[in-house]
């Protein structure tokens, strides 16, 4: 087998299977790292400026260690990318004889049970929906995976893929008809064979640390855990360390029972009356939270006084629709499993009620047409270090941010990790000529009335030098609706030729294709834009952060967490908020140079970063480039391009 500096080497395999590589020490040493804390079972943290190609580091290791791999990753699209472009090239670079499997949560692959109940129903009332269905039908009959993300022709957001897919709460399991033909449990069965299995943290939370999928028994096979993008680990454990309940699993339920109750007990009438009565309750508890979107601590949603009347009025409904569900259960599996369901709905609505204990919080978000109850616990370290006791096994931490100031102290404690091996390595890019940070003069306090008109005023000179090719990056929706807004208004005003496009006008992919087409389109996004977005060349040559993002201090789950932090004395600001947003600041910056011969602006507007002396935290934990405060020299660098 060949050693690591061998098969990075200018001459060694991967130089033989990939166009324009390049020898990077970093890469290199980071590999070496890897292959250590595998080799010993130890626990490794590492962030790796743009550039350093750290899937590449990690991925040789990996491949070379000899034992079961789980590689678990942020989003689909890193998902896919590793699976179909960069595992593939970097197996055959190195003959390694492994393999390979992909696996997502069930919600990606077609369930013919589910797709056909729906098509015999008719449950399609638009022409559109109705060829969708035939498209998805279609499409299940010739595909090996049944992923959905492989059916290019049916929109990821088409309504008919709930009625296409199965969820854990109406999934059949061995009863189901279609059993031998579920593509979940041939996902499943070939992640079990595998050598190399890439998730993402929510299927590796989901499936493998709840056990809610049951498919335990993937974790105690593996020797070696790599999540890269681990900078949202935080979050996600947050998220699935807790629990909730939703006005739209109650319509589901009522929506399956009733589509049950007509296969196989079509003469229970109460069946159908029932579930119509569990769906106007649960549409009346999303009236009763009030017309806004939105996340609310629960003593907020309790205080209206038409909240308390409306839930006890669905959980009477409920309890009436279970005991009738109780009484067909023997009927139909289908109906058995909507009994159960019922009943978990009943168990969660009642623990959401139960009286506050110290280590979680309770509230909940109000969707366009659904409303969700969360209890979310305040800190996760020690459940997320009780999951990595047991079987000995590395875990491997690693994204372009995670250190504060090249420190991880806040990182470890969020997750419990200790104190850890832990290593930055800078991005190999030559940021002092490539790129300028510019924090403008003269802007006023972020919460001014008219700060987002100051941002544009002040971005608007910097964008028409720039020729285009920019993102705006707002910390809001409504500043990101505002600033397309003005954009707009002065991109006519000033008759200027540039495409202006903005977060929500199709999906994130599709905005994407479009920006990286038209070359000198204008962007303007909020939350989703700031990470795992990859434009090279001339198409992005500037970025335009309006505020550092810190996360609203009203938010139900962070105040919780600053109230707690402060009964403990601590301070919350800088243990947590703070290095939130440098992380954050730190994802928005890099978006801007992806390659060796990018060149651009990051206009950082926030007055903070130089005003307060927190601001210094932010502006050292980005990368070295050139600092000016002078609109000229912004425009000089534009200018000699």
């Amino acid at each position: 087998m060949s050693t690591l500096p061998e098969i990075f080497a200018p001459g060694g395999p991967l130089a033989g299977s990939l166009d324009g590589y390049r020898e990077r020490p970093q890469q290199v040493e980071m590999a070496g790292r890897i292959a250590a804390a595998i080799d010993t079972h130890a626990v490794f943290i590492a962030e790796a400026g743009t550039g350093t190609g750290k899937t590449f580091a990690y991925l040789v290791p990996a491949l070379q260690s000899g034992g079961k791999v789980i590689v678990s990753t942020g989003t689909k699209t890193l998902q896919d990318q590793l699976f179909n472009k960069d595992l593939p090239m970097v197996r055959e670079a190195l003959k390694a004889p492994v393999k390979i499997a992909l696996l997502k949560g069930r919600a990606n692959y077609v369930c013919p049970y589910h797709l056909g109940r729906s098509l015999e129903d008719g449950r399609f009332l638009s022409r559109e929906d109705a060829a969708d269905a035939r498209r998805i039908a279609s499409f299940a009959k010739l595909t090996r995976s049944g992923d959905k993300g492989e059916c290019t022709d049916v929109p990821e957001n088409s309504p008919v893929w709930q009625h296409a897919t199965s969820t854990r709460d109406n999934c059949l399991g061995q009863e189901c008809p279609d059993h031998k033909d579920c593509f979940v449990l041939q996902a499943r069965r070939e992640a079990m064979a595998a050598d190399l299995v890439v998730v993402n943290h929510h299927l590796f939370f989901a499936d493998v640390m709840l056990r809610d999928e049951g498919m335990a028994e993937l974790l105690p096979a593996c020797n070696t855990v790599i999540f890269d993008e681990a900078h949202q680990l935080p979050e996600v454990a947050t998220l699935f360390f807790g629990d909730s309940v939703s006005t739209a699993q109650l319509l589901d339920l009522a929506r399956d029972a009733r589509a049950e109750g007509l296969a196989g007990a079509r003469d229970c009438l109460d069946l159908q009356s029932g579930s119509r009565k569990l769906e106007k309750a649960a549409k009346d508890l999303r009236l009763a939270a009030g017309l806004d979107s939105g996340r609310f601590a629960c003593g907020q949603l309790l205080e209206r006084a038409e909240f308390p009347p409306a839930l006890a009025a669905l959980e009477d409904e409920l309890a009436v629709f279970a005991a009738l569900l109780e009484t067909q259960a023997e009927r139909s599996e289908g109906l058995a499993k909507c009994w159960q369901r019922a009943l978990e709905l009943q168990q969660r609505l009642a623990a959401w009620q139960a009286p506050d204990d110290a280590g979680n919080v309770r509230w909940a978000e109000a969707f366009t047409h659904s409303l969700q109850l969360n209890t979310t616990p305040l800190v996760v370290a020690d459940i997320f270090r009780k999951q990595m006791g047991g079987h000995p096994r590395a875990w491997i931490f690693t994204s372009a941010t995670l250190a504060v100031q090249g420190k991880f102290a806040h990182y470890c404690a969020e997750l419990g990790l200790g104190e850890p091996d832990s290593q930055c390595w800078e991005s190999p890019f030559d940021y002092a000529r490539q790129a300028i940070l510019y924090a403008p003069l003269g802007m006023p306090d972020p919460n001014a009335w008219n700060y987002t008109e100051t941002v544009v005023d002040a971005a608007f000179p910097v964008l028409r030098a720039a020729g285009g090719g920019a993102f705006f990056l707002c910390t809001s929706l409504r500043a990101m609706r505002r600033t397309h807004e003005l954009l707009k208004a002065r991109l006519e005003d000033e008759r200027l030729d540039l495409p202006l496009l903005v977060q929500g006008e199709g999906s994130k992919n599709e905005l994407l294709e479009r920006f990286r087409r038209l070359g000198n389109a204008v962007l303007v996004g909020s939350q989703s834009f700031w990470e795992g977005v990859d434009v090279r060349g001339e198409a992005l040559s500037l970025v335009v952060i309006d505020k550092i993002p810190f996360a609203p201090p009203d938010d139900p789950v962070l105040a919780a967490r600053i109230e707690q932090m402060k009964r403990e004395g601590r301070n919350a600001f800088m243990e947590y908020q703070l290095p939130r947003a440098v992380i954050n600041v730190k994802q928005g910056a890099g978006r801007l140079i992806r390659d060796e011969s990018d060149h651009g602006v990051l206009m950082i507007c926030d007055p903070r970063l130089i005003s307060k002396p927190y601001g210094r935290k932010v502006w050292q934990s980005l990368p070295p480039m050139q600092r000016t405060r002078e609109l000229q020299v912004v425009l000089d660098f534009f200018a000699n391009r």
